[in-house]
């Protein structure tokens, strides 16, 4: 998969216009056909509209939603076999995918064959899925029910019409009692019949940003990087080997050229691996809450640490920057990619937590996300061995080795002591677990970088550092930016939000568990929210963390249902919450008008056997409550990425296109009003 492949799927996505009335460019009759004492074919016809398109029952895996019949409940009769095209799917190029895919025009005819149970009429109903496109964009996904009543004595051997459906599909939530649905046959979960793709042209807008801001973090990280001793000082021997080894200066500049892009290939495949591993819509979230790659990561993060601090040294295995190295030898273009690699395993003690941390975090989001991370990383990395090698004059002007690099070092070993206590915080709230609170959190991030401070200041020395005569400016400089810190953190101990970080942190302890009584005397619930013991809503808001449960308590309130898709690992939902739902005019539309209803797509919380689901998805069952309300959000909004942000009317039908993160209070509160 090209990265232009999976930048084209996501924008097209992400440009769906969805209304809750919308136009199907199709036209369908379904009818059926006896072929045996109890066995029928159902046959599915569908009129297309000129200029539009369906898509295939099997399409490739990066490709469309493919079009699927979907029965909701296999009682007195099963399947047999597959679908069945009868009018033959064309391959074609698709410009909006950007790839082959088989579709049908004009006019397709599928055929799903039945075996009856039972020997009284058998009632049959399911739903058709699928999306339409033309040339330009594509609807939101249609699920157009049918129904086929089925006798032996009274359905003849020819084909007879049994409905016509409405071209017409509105988006409706229904609740449905799953108690008394075996878990194999719930095939949409527990509490929706109808969902679309809610993917708006704001999201467009918002996930370019995302990734633009992404890539300029990565890029940071490549020259943070750079300033390493691992790296630093084969900066003028690097650029050196390339002109005195050149015989003309400028072969010396193309194979510094295949140097760098070599260094930006080899970090780019990482990114490249990563995003096509096909592992999961919910690999993000299971890699930042799950126990064991948050316990690995700690450990990781300590290590790195230490080593930095000059405890011991971390390096990958000597005979294989050994064997890179000898293949240096060869010269050439052969000799520059070789290069590139034995300067990317050799400098690995030092980028290492630099590129660990950008994958953690880009495995979270968009599947571009590790690609493009990757490669802002290694365009900052691989750029100054580039234009040095140009511009070899500039080598003049560089800073020389020494004990200033020893000092980026130990700043970096401090701040992934801070940070490695993010997983822990992680596991923590996932688990609930309380292994750190937020107040332990900030007395640790106090402590770490007040000795950061004292250490720039020359007050803390380690046994490799070079003696201070004279603290530069630039280091008085970051000491005081330092200080200032620990101050600033230091207002969290007495209440302050820290909204500037707030993300990073631990979520604000209640101070206090109100009782059953006051909760719902005090935000006019309608019951005594189930999880409320783990779980609670921001800046005292009340709310459901169940969705059956929010919409009864709706319904009788007639008030409409925001939903918050979120998580404890979210930082995005945090910022969300911290710096959009604390603003005073945010808070009371949100307390006053609507019905707060947040799932958590990360708690590890296991669910009774009853309120278990199989999902139509991947066909896993979810037993713990993240798992379920992921499901919810990928089955029936295309979307694996939080915070997303639905409203509901009190019936379950969705009033206006979802958001995702949206940081502009003022336009977060045209939202919300317009949901009104």
């Amino acid at each position: 998969m090209t990265i232009r492949k999976v930048i084209s799927t996501l924008l097209l996505i992400s440009s769906v216009y969805l209304n809750a009335q919308v136009v199907n460019p199709v036209n369908w009759a379904f009818s059926s056909k006896k072929i045996t004492e109890n066995t029928y074919d159902l046959t599915f016809t569908g009129t297309i509209k000129e200029s539009w398109h369906l898509y295939g029952t099997k399409v490739p895996a990066d490709g469309p939603l493919p079009t699927t019949i979907n029965f909701t409940e296999l009682k007195d009769f099963k399947t047999e076999g597959e679908i069945i095209e009868i009018t033959k799917a064309v391959v074609k190029y698709d410009e909006n995918f950007m790839m082959n895919i088989p579709m049908f025009s004009n006019k397709i005819i599928l055929s799903r064959r039945v075996i009856l149970l039972s020997q009284s009429t058998v009632n049959i109903k399911g739903y058709l899925e699928y999306i339409c496109c033309n040339d330009r964009t594509c609807t939101p996904p249609f699920e157009v029910d049918f129904s086929f009543s089925l006798d032996a004595d009274k359905i003849s051997k020819s084909s007879s019409i049994i409905s016509i459906s409405d071209t017409s599909k509105k988006t409706v939530f229904a609740r449905i009692d799953t108690s008394s649905i075996p878990i194999s046959n719930t095939t949409n979960g527990d509490i929706l019949s109808h969902g679309s793709n809610i993917k708006t042209e704001q999201a467009t807008s918002k996930t370019s940003n995302g990734l633009w801001k992404f890539f300029i973090i990565s890029f940071l990280g490549g020259i943070l990087g750079l300033l390493t001793p691992c790296v630093f000082p084969m900066l003028p021997m690097t650029v050196s080997f390339f002109i005195r080894g050149s015989g003309s200066r400028s072969k010396a500049i193309m194979n510094a050229l295949i140097f760098g892009l070599s260094i930006v290939l080899i970090y780019s495949l990482i990114g490249i691996l990563i995003s096509v591993s096909n592992l999961g819509a919910g690999f993000g979230n299971a890699l930042s809450t799950h126990w064991l790659p948050n316990s690995i990561f700690f450990i990781l993060f300590i290590a790195f640490a230490l080593s930095f601090l000059g405890l011991f040294e971390i390096v990958l295995p000597g005979n294989l920057g050994d064997k890179t190295d000898k293949l240096v030898d060869k010269g050439g273009f052969a000799g520059s990619f070789f290069m590139a690699l034995t300067l990317v395993i050799v400098s690995f003690s030092c980028t290492g937590p630099i590129v660990g941390s950008i994958l953690i975090e880009a495995a979270n989001g968009l599947s571009v996300k590790p690609i493009v991370g990757m490669f802002g990383f290694s365009l900052a990395f691989a750029l100054p061995f580039t234009l040095l090698a140009i511009f070899p004059a500039a080598l003049k002007n560089l800073p020389k080795s020494g004990g200033w690099m020893n000092a980026v070092k130990v700043v970096l070993a401090f701040v992934m002591l801070a940070f490695s206590l993010k997983f822990l915080s992680n596991m923590s709230q996932s688990y609930h677990l309380e292994i750190i609170n937020r107040t332990a959190y900030l007395s640790i991030w106090i402590s770490l970088f007040a000795l950061l401070g004292l250490y720039l200041l020359g007050k803390i020395t380690l046994h490799h550092d070079t003696p201070i005569q004279n603290l530069s400016i630039p280091r008085l400089l970051l000491a005081i930016a330092v200080f200032a810190f620990v101050a600033y953190l230091s207002k969290g101990l007495f209440g302050d939000p820290l909204k500037a970080i707030s993300s990073f942190l631990p979520p604000e302890e209640i101070a206090e568990v109100n009782t059953p009584k006051s909760i719902v005397e005090d935000s006019q619930l309608c019951s005594q929210p189930l999880y409320s013991d783990i779980l609670h809503l921001p800046h005292n808001l009340q709310g459901y963390f169940d969705l059956n449960e929010g919409l009864d308590c709706a319904t009788k309130q007639n008030k409409p249902v925001l939903l918050s898709f979120k998580g404890h690992a979210c930082t995005n939902c945090k910022e969300m919450e911290n710096k959009v739902w604390s603003d005073p005019a945010v808070k009371k539309l949100l307390s006053e008008n609507f019905l707060i209803v947040a799932l958590y797509v990360d708690d590890r919380t296991y669910l009774k056997e009853k309120d278990w689901i199989t999902s139509s998805y991947d066909g896993k069952v979810k037993n713990t409550m993240g798992k379920k309300n992921a499901d919810i959000q990928i089955t029936r909004f295309n979307s694996n990425t939080q915070p997303l942000y639905v409203i509901l009317n009190s019936d379950g039908s969705v009033k206006v296109p979802p958001i995702g993160m949206e940081t502009d209070i003022e336009k977060y509160l045209d939202w919300l009003k317009k949901g009104l």
